[in-house]
């Protein structure tokens, strides 16, 4: 889930290498590095730390480094070998002739080293990815072509890469190929990029091409020429991106995270949009190619998913099967894979995930597939692997989400899977017109609660304030809001590295409740429905052990003030569509906390947005 970079043309590379890591640091932040061709001399650049410390390093060389108009540069989560300058990337060969830059896992580095090292080549680094640039220089030993020595040294490499190349000897020329990794190439006038994704493209070209794995492309600042691994010839295939630059700004907000928690009453909308048009008409999901009589016939659905969009997925699970009477397992992508896969032409496979590159799931999905399972994949990133992998596509439509912890992509599957679940209903006739309706009109409005929630902070930041000291915290619900506490203690251990924990309310007494004192902070998801007096007395068996209560409702029932020291109120909303509205408070409770105690909201340590490896 590192970031990588590339650019040749006519500008100054380090300039647009640096605000490329920029856009990608969300993908990871242990070190950073740059390769510059610097008067025919491989030149590397590299820091430990965040970004800005590369940023100090190229600012004290920059009239020499200014030179340069191409070059590769690489940000990374650590995965083989700790955060260090050695560790860091672009690696080089022997000679340091060959620089490389990568993003994924190397499965078989340790056989390639030990090839390498017998005929000679000496490491410097702990990493996998030092093998493929010693690979990719024994290659070019033998063919004095480039490309070629990139597509014979992928024929020897196992695992999932995306790479960039360059050649101190080669002038002018990037090499880039990708295998279960992501890889876009951009297209300027007498430049060009390659990148992990989008955001660091974005502000120079909106025209671009997404590589497919095994395809190798040759840069120049005037052409780019694909090959498959076969060096057969590939076709160009350009398109125009979505995106505008002002998605990365953060509109005066103090993080990103705050703005994007804001953005989710729009969100909201534009997931509706074209989708549900008016509360007696039926949902429309073009994107879902299901054939009707065959979603009659399923006999049970499978949703995979990882993190934050797992909690989506459970959400999920209960309105399929509250909606459609048809039993839903969920199930991490990382557990599914390892077992045996029990599907069949019968089974919808449903994949959930922001990025839509998630290694994990996308392999979860391509075992299905094999099985003959209908695939379905929700994503924010509708030209994604996993979106280019499926046979029916919802997408959620959250723009850009920049803040390593989710929360409006989160938002904005919790809709999809709102909008499925409805149409889904309406396709087998399964709830009557009159409460789907009643439904679809809190849909409507539920954009509306949510600016309620946003506009009226201040309990939410007095909570916060009161609690940022405590080193654990609990979160419990039941039923529909059960993956809301898992999703709200998720957000507050991200990005505040507190000790959260969500639970089944049902739960707390096997076991949990040992833990309960009067340093124990409990947070009690409380909204009106068929489970809100369970969840009472669940609250009152805390309280009894002395912990410190909490709740979040939309009740205003006098009896909470005397069982909760302090109650976040959110508008009154159905059960069913309280998961939506519940999290909102739960991202500020979060967010607050982690501000109060000085932590770096939006690049939490250890963490990374896009997880590419298994």
């Amino acid at each position: 889930m590192c970031g990588i970079v590339g650019y040749v043309g006519n500008k100054t590379a380090a300039d647009i290498l640096l605000d490329g890591l920029t856009s990608l640091e969300y993908r990871g932040y242990d070190s950073s590095g740059i390769a510059l061709n610097i008067d025919g001399k491989m030149k590397l650049y590299k820091a430990q730390g965040k970004l800005q410390n590369l940023r100090n390093i190229i600012k004290n060389d920059y009239a020499e480094i200014s030179k340069s108009t191409i070059g590769i540069g690489h940000i990374r989560w650590a995965t083989h070998g700790v955060p260090s300058v050695e560790n860091a990337h672009p690696h080089t060969c022997n000679c340091g002739k060959v620089a490389v830059v990568h993003n994924g896992i190397i499965e078989n580095y340790k056989e390639l080293k030990a090839k390498l090292e017998s005929k000679g080549c000496h490491f410097k680094s702990q990493t996998d990815t030092e093998t493929v640039a010693h690979l990719v220089a024994s290659k070019y030993a033998e063919t004095q072509d480039l490309t070629e020595a990139v597509r014979l040294a992928t024929k020897e490499i196992e695992g999932a890469y995306a790479l960039a190349v360059m050649h101190q000897d080669v002038k002018g020329t990037i090499v880039a190929t990708r295998r279960n990794a992501p890889l876009v190439i951009g297209f300027g006038e007498d430049e060009n990029f390659v990148a992990s994704d989008i955001p660091a493209l974005i502000q120079y070209t909106k025209k671009a091409m997404y590589l497919e794995d095994n395809q190798i492309v040759t840069l120049t600042s005037d052409s780019a020429k694909i090959i498959d691994i076969n060096n057969n010839p590939q076709t160009l295939k350009t398109e125009t991106l979505p995106w505008e630059p002002v998605a990365l700004s953060k509109m005066g907000y103090k993080h990103y995270m705050l703005k994007e928690i804001h953005e989710q009453p729009d969100i909201v909308r534009n997931v509706l949009t074209g989708k549900l048009k008016a509360t007696d008409e039926q949902i429309n999901l073009n994107e879902v190619t299901l054939q009707k009589a065959d979603l009659k016939e399923l006999k049970r659905i499978q949703i995979v998913a990882c993190g934050t969009s797992l909690h989506a997925a459970m959400v999920g699970k209960y309105l399929i099967e509250d909606f459609c009477e048809i039993p839903v397992e969920v199930e991490a992508s990382s557990e599914y894979i390892y077992r045996k896969t029990i599907t069949d032409d019968k089974t919808l496979v449903i994949g959930v995930s922001q990025s839509g590159e998630t290694a994990d799931t996308i392999t979860a999905i391509r075992l299905a597939k094999k099985k003959g399972s209908h695939i379905l994949i929700i994503t924010n990133r509708p030209d994604s692997t996993m979106a280019r992998e499926a046979d029916s596509l919802v997408p959620v439509n959250a723009g850009i989400e920049v803040s390593v912890a989710a929360t409006k992509s989160y938002m904005a599957q919790l809709i999809s899977f709102y909008l499925l679940a409805i149409y889904m209903a309406e396709v087998k006739g399964s709830i009557n017109s009159e409460e789907l309706n009643e439904l679809k009109h809190e849909l409507i409005m539920l954009p509306q609660k949510i600016d309620k929630v946003l506009t009226n902070k201040e309990e939410i930041q007095k909570i916060a304030r009161k609690f940022s000291g405590f080193k654990d915290f609990i979160f419990i619900a039941r039923g529909i809001n059960f993956p809301t506490a898992l999703e709200g203690a998720l957000k507050l251990k991200e990005i505040s590295y507190i000790n959260a924990t969500g639970y089944s309310a049902g739960e707390l007494k096997h076991g949990p409740i040992a833990m309960l004192d009067d340093s124990m902070p409990v947070l009690s998801v409380l909204m009106k429905g068929k489970v809100y007096e369970k969840i009472l007395s669940n609250a009152e068996e805390a309280k009894a052990r002395n912990a410190r209560m909490i709740a979040l409702t939309d009740s205003d029932d006098i009896k909470l003030d005397d069982l909760f020291e302090n109650i976040i109120h959110v508008p009154e909303i159905s059960e069913i569509l309280s998961p939506a509205l519940a999290i909102v408070p739960l991202q500020l409770l979060a967010y607050y906390i982690a501000e109060f105690l000085g932590k770096d909201v939006d690049q939490p340590r250890n963490l990374a947005k896009s997880v590419t490896v298994e």
